[in-house]
């Protein structure tokens, strides 16, 4: 989630409806301009007894974030507290129950996005063998209960946890128990959006059975194989979801608009503070007539901030960012945002990618939307079909998307290769949680600690 750096008083007001589009107009580019970003949390865990480390106590989070400035990262600050880093790979960021992110650079190709990941995790490794803290590459903690995990020193958080519970039973989970990777992308113009982001929809479920890594709850198998995911099915219905409107005629920024209008706000970001207007309107805010700041009017880093605060599948800023896989280990890492740029980041794939999806229904979509969650690659799609019918298929558009990029590394290798970790998982029909699950009922005898071993960086 984002991290506040500067205060918004003085940025210009919103006076204009061209004023809310400017965001999402501002990030087309050139496709010599595109680039990649890529974002990935892994649970923090004390090595000695496995629990979640606080923010306050000795080699706790807050001695995490200082001993990664050896590195040169440059520490943000809220409230006296560091609370997050910035360096030239990106921010490191802090989850609501210490989960550490990293938000890397805008970067050209993946073998740099790789490149950056095997840096951040040699240095959150180092400390970690300093501070005997490890990390763990899941989509949920696997063994702890809401009342066992730390909550950050961010404000933005302390609105969003008295919040959540009044909109779903599962948005204290979303913040504290569960892990991601995403990837951020650009568009040329408003109709390359447009396409990107019906594909990115429709696809979003067969991400997150690829990547699909949280099959346990609370010391045992809790039913789904991406409870993550499940978890965002009732978290905020305001705010999450597939977002039908994105494929009817007419779609583009000034619609995406309107939906972000109709998002309830959290906050408002005032000198070094959150102002508490969760729930409230923002078309009021426009009027002057939040009640919060009465009088106030929005500014454009206040539209930008709200923007922030929606949680549908794919979602849309200045790019476009993927949502729908769970964490896991440094090879699906790399393997999430190769999956993407090879499908949307070369025409011929992207064409070829909305072929395979242009006939489905909004009722189909949302029907496989609500079944990969338990069911993975399983999922039934239209035509009496599996996911795990087409997942090979769409692979191999993502792969030919890749070779056309001919994006080399030093070794003469295109980018095709970070596709294996998802080609394993399609040729064995297993998704990552099945494997977990068949060493739980097997060679780890229901013995759940065996997973710190298993999938820890």
């Amino acid at each position: 989630m984002s991290t506040k750096t500067v205060s918004n008083r003085n940025d210009p007001v919103i006076e204009h409806r061209d004023q809310l589009v400017a965001p999402m107009a501002a990030g087309e580019k050139p496709a010599e301009r595109w680039r990649i970003g890529t974002e990935h949390e892994k649970f923090v865990y004390c090595r000695k007894d496995r629990h979640a480390p606080s923010y306050e106590e000795p080699g706790g989070i807050r001695d995490l974030l200082d001993s990664l400035t050896e590195y040169g990262w440059e520490p943000i600050e809220e409230g006296g507290k560091v609370i997050a880093l910035k360096g030239s790979d990106g921010a490191v960021s802090l989850e609501p129950a210490g989960q550490l992110e990293l938000s890397g650079a805008p970067l050209e190709n993946l073998h740099q996005t790789c490149a950056e990941t095997g840096r951040h995790l040699k240095q959150v490794k180092a400390i970690g063998e300093k501070t005997g803290k490890g990390f763990l590459g899941m989509g949920l903690w696997p063994d702890k209960t809401r009342d066992e995990l730390p909550i950050m020193p961010k404000g933005r958080y302390a609105i969003m946890l008295r919040h959540m519970p009044r909109v779903g039973s599962m948005g204290l989970d979303m913040m504290l128990r569960t892990c991601t990777i995403q990837v951020n992308l650009d568009y040329s113009s408003e109709a390359d959006m447009v396409k990107k982001f019906r594909v990115g929809l429709a696809l979003q479920p067969l991400a997150t059975a690829l990547f699909a890594n949280s099959p346990f709850l609370e010391g045992k198998p809790n039913g789904y194989l991406s409870y993550r995911s499940h978890i965002w099915s009732d978290t905020d219905p305001a705010r999450t979801g597939m977002l039908p409107f994105v494929f009817e005629d007419g779609f583009g920024y000034e619609r995406y608009a309107d939906y972000m209008l109709d998002v309830p706000m959290y906050f408002v970001y005032r000198d070094g503070k959150y102002i508490d207007a969760a729930g409230y309107s923002f078309r009021d805010f426009l009027k002057g007539e939040l009640s919060v700041l009465p009088g106030e009017k929005p500014r454009i880093s206040d539209w930008e901030d709200h923007m922030s605060t929606a949680f549908p599948e794919v979602r849309l800023k200045s790019f476009l960012e993927m949502r729908g896989a769970d964490g896991g280990p440094w090879n699906r890492i790399c393997a999430l945002p190769a999956f993407w740029v090879g499908l949307l980041y070369d025409q011929s794939a992207l064409d070829a990618a909305w072929d395979e999806v242009k006939d489905w229904t909004m009722e189909e979509r949302e029907a496989l939307r609500n079944a990969v969650p338990k069911l993975g690659l399983k999922a039934p799609i239209a035509g009496g079909k599996t996911l795990q019918d087409i997942a090979g298929r769409i692979l191999d558009i993502s792969s030919s998307g890749l070779a056309a990029r001919a994006r080399l590394d030093s070794s003469g290798n295109n980018e095709t290769g970070f596709l294996d970790p998802l080609r394993e998982v399609v040729a064995s029909g297993k998704t990552p949680a099945e494997v977990l699950l068949d060493k739980y009922h097997g060679a780890w005898s229901g013995d759940l600690d065996r997973i710190y071993d298993d999938m820890s960086f």
